[in-house]
């Protein structure tokens, strides 16, 4: 019988480097990574190590061979990867003995609702890492461990389920403060229209046009644009406005973020459990109900998880391509501002412009943040950073 390596991804790695690259360049790859990264020399790789790994030897091959052999190169690896990833668990290391994850004392009126699931979640794979432990050093639970260290997988994914949720709280947050300083900076561009359209029609007024229903309304909607600015004006920077937009020009293949199915929280979670359950079953082995219900299960959260990494995919794509279209008209109008101010146009035009400047830049940076947040939530299901 073949021993379980230590170190099964290290040498899935090696492997698959030494192919394209030869023994020697494979360990110096790996190497290079390591220390790059400050990982400890010793410690056992996992999956997202190993995509960034790919991701180093990929930008030397570019380089080297070209996009296209580099291109094909990471699609096959990491979509093998991701086939890996659902038959080898990560190798484990029990906890240390002591407390299960102590909590800090409760503030006077109880904790944020929010940080409750995260502490939790690391008191669940505290216990599961100190149960592998448990049932290594137990000679009866040896055909256990398998299972167990599917467990500890589940568990440190569920961890970094709401490790991402609380960063992308964060960053939504600072989001939403830019974009409220894009909606005060597009109303302070359309009162400067609104000053300048009823100075027009004054004017008009005065000449005998019978301009007085554009009057009237022009003058509310002066009245109106002036008290939403008293209310907002002071609760922003309204430098921020004018932050440059966020061009996030990156290839969505599936094939890049193909880790994010084995690897989901749900996923791991029903893979352990289909191991508990084999493990229960004995003799009867597959044909026990219980394993049955458990392949079944599995198939269900694969599928769950990858529908939700389909849907994330497809609203980032929507996004980007949202946004290049948005840009590209944020330049336009740009130009068209410049070349109003180089030949001396009208106030009333070129305030035109502005405002309509303004607003499609408003309506691009939603869609850069957008796609910044799905890419994040992307980036989080196969990479440590």
């Amino acid at each position: 019988m073949t021993p379980v390596s230590a170190d099964p991804y290290r040498e899935w790695l090696r492997q698959r480097l030494s192919a394209e690259l030869g023994v020697r360049e494979a360990d110096l790859a790996i190497q290079g990574a390591v220390q790059r990264r400050g990982w400890t020399a010793v410690r056992a790789l996992g999956p997202r190590d190993v995509v960034a790994v790919l991701q180093d030897v990929y930008s030397q091959m570019r380089e080297n061979f070209g996009d296209a052999r580099a291109d094909k190169w990471l699609e096959g690896t990491t979509l093998d990867l991701a086939k890996f990833a659902e038959s080898v668990p990560v190798p484990a290391q029990p906890a240390a003995p002591g407390p299960i994850a102590p909590a800090p004392s409760p503030v006077k009126w109880g904790r944020r609702a929010h940080d409750l699931p995260l502490l939790l979640a690391r008191s669940h794979a505290e216990i599961a890492s100190r149960s592998l432990g448990a049932i290594r050093s137990n000679p009866d639970l040896l055909s256990l461990e398998r299972a167990a260290e599917w467990d500890v997988q589940a568990t440190q994914a569920e961890v970094r389920r709401w490790e991402t949720e609380e960063m992308l709280s964060k960053l939504r947050a600072d989001h939403a403060r830019i974009e409220v300083a894009d909606q005060v900076a597009a109303a302070v561009a359309q009162g400067d229209l609104l000053r300048l359209t009823v100075q027009e029609l004054e004017e008009a007024s005065r000449s005998g046009q019978v301009v007085s229903p554009q009057l009237a309304h022009s003058r509310l909607m002066v009245t109106q644009t002036r008290a939403f600015l008293e209310a907002f004006t002071p609760l922003i920077e309204l430098e921020d406005a004018d932050t440059p937009l966020t061009m996030l020009e990156l290839d969505l293949s599936n094939a890049r973020f193909s880790l994010g199915v084995p690897l989901h929280p749900n996923v791991l979670r029903a893979r352990h459990a289909l191991n508990y359950a084999q493990w229960q079953a004995g003799e009867a082995g597959e044909a026990s109900p219980q394993v049955m219900q458990a392949h079944h299960n599995l198939h269900l959260a694969q599928a769950e998880a990858q529908a939700q990494l389909d849907a994330t995919l497809n609203a980032a794509r929507t996004h980007q391509a949202s946004l290049r279209q948005l840009a590209a008209q944020v330049e336009t109008l740009e130009r068209r501002a410049l070349q109003l101010t180089q030949l001396g146009g009208d106030p009333l035009s070129l305030a035109r412009v502005r405002l309509e400047w303004r607003q499609v830049r408003t309506a691009a940076r939603v869609q850069a943040h957008r796609l910044e947040e799905a890419v994040r939530l992307l980036e989080a299901l196969v990479s440590e950073n």
